[in-house]
């Protein structure tokens, strides 16, 4: 084993050696090859990698992989290093040179190895010529003009290597490796803000290309409508795309779109290629007997030229060798948001689909995310099978869009046999079915059976259906060469992909084609795409349906969906109640899907399902059918860009116990099943005995709030910009507040006025807004009812105030008059009550149920300790609003700061007696603290 004392002894001795001769290798004769051999693998054997391959690993396993020394056309190859763990997950890539070269100052080869690093969304790479050693940060875009300095983290010469030893040892050794060290570097010093990662430039370049081809092919074919010129862009793409990754990864000769472009028309030369390339893939991809429209494109050469250009070296900052399918698919995701419009010039624009605005934009399910679903739910369905065995499991994501979470389980497949004939390879050897390559890879036969034994999906989206089904063709093709397509098309006589469209269907995976019985017009066919899952998939459902279901469904609510729509799924769906979500049918869509007992689903969903009352029924059917195996909760950072808070939800039949996991998935907790149903069906993710105790006190003698007083939402008036202004115009303005206008016992006005003229507004609003009489009356609360924190923030109001859609305003009406609402309103500001809200209900939106749900705490105005209580508290109120209006007024930080103390001592005083009245003792009261701060 290397210790770090032999490695250091090792790195001096290969320092002296080089700087003995360092005139004979600097001179050019000294080639790459000898510097590796004499000194960079020593360099990295003394570091603990096994660089020879000393334990005997098939080629798949290794951990250094040795690229080939081919030279494609524009004298760029792959990297010549590629570390990784176990033969999985690349860690950097090392770029050697000869020692003639100067590493510091060229700019190709700088730019060579970040190119490999960025388009392999690696975060570090490495070049060196043993003489010099240059680190590159690989999370900023190369551009081919940038200077050798340009991302450099760390520059060194062979004579810093022992003075240097402790960071090289510590971050580059496999000993400190595997100990967590390289993590813990990169952590510190990449990923920059401002950065452009790989997946949103090719995002950007993909809609580049899109609206070039829409435009053009707009121009030129005006018999062509909308969906039409938004299919032949996306195939035309996708097609383009493939062949030019086949290219890079030396399945097809390299330059071979380029060659398209050189003389005649353009596209009619890259539409033979097309047509050569269903000859040899049949993938679906270029079957032309279904895509009728491709072949009678006419596209100006100049379009044509400028895309092919941008997939090459130099102008292309991408190296399709090492983009991965997953990156491929993150870009594609947001990328089938969007649609392409063509205006009357024929000029094309690209904008976001009405369902993606809605749903407020595609969410990319993170890889570690897709990771952890499929490995907990069809990882457990194989575990200890044998191939053969595995063969009748049946995988499934209803809403796949590109295909990550298939991607995913496609490739814990592969890894799963290729582990299995690994171990068992001498019962295969000499074997005219042998599924492993003498690489130690899975054959090209084996990988499509697995694909179209095991996998199947279902998207509304055409278009990505087909990003699906490139993305797992991509995947099964990996590891392919021009060689080993050439020798399987002799051999076997069949081409080298599988036709996938018994696998990935498109259809509407929530509406089944009864859906027509509702309408009249078939029109709506078009938009709702009705799918019948015993047609589309009649095998799986003649063996009772699949084993296996995953995903991360879509996040719409119920009222944003088209009215026709939405009347069906409330008549189908026995979980629908209130403003119920798309993601919540398609988890009752599953417990359908799914085979027997033995079978499980994942999906990451919002939170939201776990308290509120639109979801109870989901939850009494998930729970009192024992389906919840684990529930991990994830928090709001998951996906990019998007506020939602979620968790990821794993089920299967019969489970007497539930595992409560935190993000890294660690266990929090187990509880039984029962117990949440007995508990009213409410999940709680932040259970314990302590805080079950406040609950049960807070249930006792008391009553919700609704008993009490109600409250409404504000105004919604169908057009801001009409009724809500910064000018008092006449006296039918009033002042107006928002949400954030309203703090904690303080309403903060912002100048802004409302011509409330209800008889205008409920044209457009759907219901009838409230009378002037809501809103003038001598007293009412008032809720912001968005905030991020989930904090109740309650004022009072008795100026006659107006409030818009962004709070929650109550008055009394003919409920409990005895209680005053300054009172009500330091209930419901207190630190109990908060606590009791957030650990219950965990939403930014302070919806009216939840607010109704509040339990208060009555007072017995017969009796005096009450009472006195009860007084005090108003007293207090009283305090606190007048010092917030002093606070208004001032500007001398020192003396805000001074108030503030006052203010925060006069809450600490109500949180006290609301304590007392709800009898909380100070083992509770210190959990509350802890959350509530």
């Amino acid at each position: 084993m290397t210790t770090k004392e032999t490695a250091y002894n090792t790195v001096s001795a290969l320092v002296e050696r080089f700087e003995e001769q360092y005139s004979s290798y600097k001179n050019s004769d000294y080639n790459e090859t000898l510097t590796r051999r004499d000194f960079i693998d020593p360099f990295f054997k003394a570091l603990g990698w096994d660089i020879d391959n000393q334990q005997g690993f098939a080629e798949a396993y290794r951990e250094v992989i040795h690229e080939d020394r081919v030279r494609v056309g524009d004298k760029l190859k792959a990297p010549d290093y590629s570390f990784r763990l176990s033969g999985g997950k690349r860690l950097f890539f090392v770029e050697a040179k000869k020692p003639s070269v100067v590493v510091k100052d060229e700019i190709v080869p700088a730019y060579q190895v970040r190119r490999y690093g960025w388009s392999a969304k690696l975060p570090v790479s490495i070049i060196t010529d043993f003489e010099e050693f240059a680190l590159y940060d690989c999370t900023t875009k190369p551009n081919p003009s940038d200077k050798a300095s340009v991302a450099r983290i760390k520059y060194l010469t062979f004579r810093d290597y022992l003075k240097e030893f402790d960071f090289l040892w510590d971050t580059f050794s496999k000993e400190r490796v595997l100990k967590g060290s390289f993590d813990t570097f990169i952590k510190s010093d990449t990923h920059k803000k401002g950065t452009a990662t790989v997946d949103k430039e090719f995002l950007q370049s993909l809609d580049n290309w899109r609206t070039y081809l829409a435009t053009s092919i707009s121009w030129n074919n005006k018999e062509l409508d909308e969906d039409e010129i938004n299919f032949v862009v996306q195939q035309t793409i996708d097609r383009i795309i493939f062949l030019r990754i086949a290219e890079d990864r030396r399945i097809e000769p390299y330059g071979n779109l380029k060659l398209s472009i050189k003389q005649g028309d353009f596209y009619k030369n890259l539409f033979d290629l097309f047509v050569s390339a269903d000859e040899k893939y049949n993938s679906g991809l270029f079957d032309f007997k279904k895509d009728k429209l491709s072949k009678k494109l006419a596209v100006d050469n100049k379009v044509i030229k400028n895309i092919v250009n941008e997939l090459y070296y130099p102008e292309s900052p991408y190296e399709f060798s090492v983009l991965s399918v997953e990156i491929l698919g993150s870009a594609y995701e947001q990328f089938l948001g969007k649609q392409i419009k063509i205006d009357k010039a024929h000029r094309a624009r690209i904008e976001e689909k009405p369902e993606v605005r809605k749903a407020g934009g595609v969410y990319y399910t993170p890889q570690y995310i897709v990771e952890y679903i499929v490995k907990n739910t069809a990882g457990k369905l194989i575990e200890g099978k044998k191939p053969s065995e595995i063969e009748k499991i049946k995988i499934l994501d209803p809403a796949c869009g590109s295909g990550s979470f298939l991607i995913g389980a496609y490739q814990y497949l592969l890894d799963y046999h290729k582990d299995y004939y690994s171990s068992s390879r001498r019962l295969y050897k000499g074997k005219k079915d042998n599924p492993l390559t003498p690489e130690g890879n899975l054959t090209t036969s084996e990988k499509k059976k697995i694909l179209l034994n095991n996998i199947f999906g279902v998207d509304i989206d055409v278009n990505a259906v087909e990003v699906t089904k490139l993305s797992l063709l991509l995947k099964c093709m990996e590891g392919e060469t021009e060689a080993s397509i050439a020798n399987q098309m002799k051999l076997f006589h069949e081409r080298v992909l599988p036709t996938l469209d018994s696998n990935i269907k498109s259809g509407n995976s929530l509406i089944d084609v009864n859906f027509y019985s509702g309408i009249i017009n078939f029109g709506e066919d078009k938009k709702v795409r009705p799918f019948n899952w015993e047609k589309g998939f009649p095998e799986i459902f003649k063996s009772g349906g699949f084993d296996c279901v995953i995903g991360n469904p879509p996040y719409v609510n119920l009222v944003a969906i088209p009215q026709e729509q939405r009347s069906y799924l409330q008549t189908n769906y026995k979980t629908c109640k209130n403003k119920s979500d798309l993601y919540s049918f398609f988890i009752e869509k599953s417990c359908s899907l799914i085979k027997d007992e033995k079978s499980k689903f994942g999906f990451i969903v919002p939170h939201t399902w776990l308290a509120t009352d639109s979801f109870e029924l989901l939850r009494k059917k998930l729970l009192l059918e024992h389906r919840i195996e684990s529930i991990s909760e994830m928090g709001f950072k998951v996906f990019d860009g998007v506020t939602v808070s979620t968790v990821i939800l794993i089920c299967s039949f019969k489970n007497k116990n539930i595992q409560v996991r935190n993000k890294d998935f660690t266990k929090r907790f187990s509880i039984p099943t029962q117990k949440w149903i007995d508990d009213n069906f409410h999940i709680d993710l932040e259970w314990n005995p302590v805080k079950e105790g406040i609950y049960k006190k807070l249930e006792l003698n008391t009553t919700p709030l609704e008993k009490i007083l109600q409250f409404s939402r504000g105004i919604k008036t169908s057009n801001d910009e009409r009724f809500i202004g910064e000018t008092k115009k006449n006296k039918e303005f009033k002042p107006v507040f928002r949400g954030r206008n309203i703090k904690a016992y303080s309403l903060n006005w912002a100048g802004e006025y409302i011509w409330y003229r209800p008889d205008l507004m409920k044209e457009k609003v759907g219901c009838l807004p409230h009378s002037k009489e809501f809103f003038e009356v001598p007293e009412k609360l008032v809720t912001q009812r968005v905030n991020s924190s989930m904090q109740l923030l309650v004022a009072y109001d008795n100026q006659q105030n107006y409030f818009l859609d962004t709070t929650n305003v109550s008055r009394y009406e003919s409920w409990d008059k005895l209680h005053s609402l300054k009172f009500i309103m330091a209930i419901l500001n207190s630190k109990l009550i908060n606590f009791w809200y957030c650990t219950k209900f965990k939403m930014p939106t302070i919806g009216l149920y939840e607010l109704h749900s509040i339990p208060f705490r009555k007072i017995d105005f017969k009796n005096k300790n009450e009472v006195d209580l009860y007084s005090e508290i108003i007293k207090y109120v009283d305090q606190l609003m007048q010092l917030n209006i002093e606070k208004q007024k001032l500007n001398i930080d020192s003396k805000i700061i001074q108030l503030e103390g006052k203010i925060d001592f006069l809450k600490n005083k109500i949180d006290d007696i609301v304590y007392k009245l709800y009898r909380i003792d100070p083992n509770e009261i210190e959990l509350i603290k802890d959350v509530i701060n």
